[in-house]
């Protein structure tokens, strides 16, 4: 039997209540893409990435693709603070 357990959605109160981690991929030559993972920590709620989620790119240097990343994912934190998806 599965031990899966329910866990009830908490929302965010805070920018800090998040873990965003943005680093990038190299997909041919100088076609780098953001790689984004936005987790609310009240509740283990992964928000990005999610089934069909834009690719974050092409971009020509790493560090284009890395500022794309943690943009999209403030993005994505101020949008939860202001409409929790529960």
């Amino acid at each position: 039997m599965s031990k899966t357990a329910f866990i009830p959605s908490v929302p965010a109160t805070s920018e800090d209540d998040f873990e965003i981690s943005a680093t990038s991929k190299l997909a041919g030559y100088k076609r780098f893409f953001g790689v984004l993972k936005v987790v609310r920590t009240t509740d283990a709620r992964v928000l990005f990435p999610f089934d069909g989620a834009p690719e974050l790119g092409p971009y020509a240097t790493k560090l284009e693709a890395i500022a794309a990343a943690q943009v999209y994912g403030e993005h994505i934190v101020a949008s939860d603070l202001a409409r929790p998806e529960l």
